[in-house]
Parts: structure tokens; C-alpha cells; sequence
């Protein structure tokens, strides 16, 4: 073997050493958001990397990571002296997450919505949005799948997709990037009230996405803003009678 085909193959392999690590991040760190969110690990928990490493059988290093991307979800906190801790739960919070959303996610959906009209009086779609849209009809055609099996805890994930979908859409990155301060906290909310409101919001979703096809912005903004205030509104509902249950 020459020098270059050493270099080469040398090069592949760590090449697919990284891929690899690189998948195994992504995967602990969500099985880590999952476990948070359906209560697996309660909210104040001592997050110590090596009883995570046995406990999801890989190193401490996508551990580290993973804990970094859930903490810039805010479904992990950091504290000195304590090392990293499950967040509270965001109930206290809920008010003020649902007044975020109603705001950013209707700027978000007007956003997408101007797009599609400028590609309406242009050329068309480009292939980025195109492949974007075959996303959303994607997650929109997976969410019936499981609403009719009845699989719910899935439905907090597809939900969560969907509206990345649509900040994707929009083409705004400080949209993208605000969605994903509070992603973890919103799909959180979200899962507690998920029988109730999953099955009665899903089909809300293909009237948003209707509208911004149709490059309606008005209309995309207020369709958006209805769907996080029925949400709300179910989500407080659903608090209201706990009490009695």
C-alpha cells in the first residue's frame, strides 16, 4: 500500500469514527429530551455523566454533548457546584411560553407565507422549499399514522417537527433560532396535555400550511395564532381539572 492509500484510508476510518460519534450524540441527546419530557426523569435530577453512560451504554463524550444541547433547550440547567440538573418543570411558565409562541409563531407562518407568494409571482418554488414542503406533507401524513394507532407519545415529537418545518419555511434563522430556545419547554407542555389536545390540533396544522401555500400572510399569521391559543386555552383547561381528578 503506497503512502496516499494509507493517508486515505486513514482518513475514511476517522472519518466514519466521527460520523458515528456524531450519530450516537444526536441519538443519546434525544433519547435524553424524551426521557425528561414523559417524566422518566424528574425535574430537579442530578444529571451525573457516568450513571447516564451506563444507563444509555455510551461514553461519557456524547453524554457531555448531549447535556450542552438540552441545556440551549432549556429542558437542562447548569448549576455551580451542583453540575447539570433536570429543569423545573415549565408549568409556572406556561402563561408566558404560550404568549412567546402566539407571537413568534404567527410572525413565522406570515413569514412563510410572504415566501410562497414571492415564489407565486416568480419562477416557482426553489428545490429547497420544495424539498421542505415533501417534509411537512411527511410529518403531516405521519401525525394521522399515529392519531389513528393512538400512539400519542409520538404525536409531541411530529407536532414539534412540524413547526421547525414552518420556521424552516419562513427562511428567517432568528426565528429558527428563538423556536429553539423554547422547543424543549413547548413540546414539554405540549406532552402533558396530549391526549386531549394532540387528536383536535393536528388537523389545524394543514390549515396553516394551506395558507401559507396560498402566500395569504394575513391569514397564515392568524390561523397560526388561533392554533397556540386553542392550545392554551386546552392546555389551562386541562390544568383547571386536575384538582378534581
Amino acid at each position: 500500500m503506497t503512502d496516499s492509500q494509507h493517508s486515505r484510508r486513514e482518513d475514511d476510518r476517522a472519518g466514519a469514527v466521527e460520523s458515528d460519534a456524531t450519530a450516537g450524540r444526536a441519538d443519546v441527546g434525544t433519547r435524553i429530551r424524551n426521557d425528561i419530557i414523559q417524566g422518566r426523569i424528574a425535574p430537579g435530577t442530578k444529571l451525573r455523566e457516568v450513571a447516564l453512560a451506563e444507563r444509555y451504554a455510551v461514553s461519557r463524550i456524547p453524554i457531555r454533548e448531549a447535556l450542552r444541547s438540552l441545556e440551549a433547550e432549556g429542558l437542562v440547567e447548569s448549576r455551580k457546584y451542583s453540575g447539570s440538573v433536570v429543569a423545573p418543570s415549565p408549568v409556572d411558565d406556561a402563561e408566558d411560553l404560550f404568549e412567546i409562541r402566539t407571537v413568534l409563531e404567527a410572525a413565522t407562518a406570515k413569514r412563510a407565507a410572504k415566501r410562497a407568494a414571492e415564489f407565486h409571482a416568480g419562477d416557482g418554488p426553489d428545490e429547497q422549499w420544495r424539498a421542505l414542503r415533501r417534509e411537512v406533507d411527511d410529518i403531516l401524513d405521519a401525525g394521522d399514522i399515529v392519531i389513528g394507532q393512538e400512539s400519542y407519545e409520538e404525536l409531541a415529537v411530529l407536532n414539534m417537527r412540524f413547526h421547525f418545518a414552518v420556521a424552516e419555511l419562513s427562511g428567517s434563522l432568528s426565528f429558527i433560532s428563538l423556536l429553539r430556545q423554547i422547543s424543549g419547554k413547548i413540546e414539554w407542555l405540549y406532552s402533558l396535555n396530549l391526549t386531549r389536545r394532540g387528536p383536535q390540533a393536528w388537523p389545524e396544522h394543514r390549515e396553516i400550511i394551506a395558507a401559507i401555500d396560498a402566500g395569504q400572510q394575513a391569514e397564515a399569521a392568524e390561523v397560526m395564532a388561533r392554533h397556540v391559543r386553542r392550545s392554551r386555552d386546552s392546555y389551562f383547561a386541562m390544568m383547571a381539572e386536575r384538582p378534581q381528578q
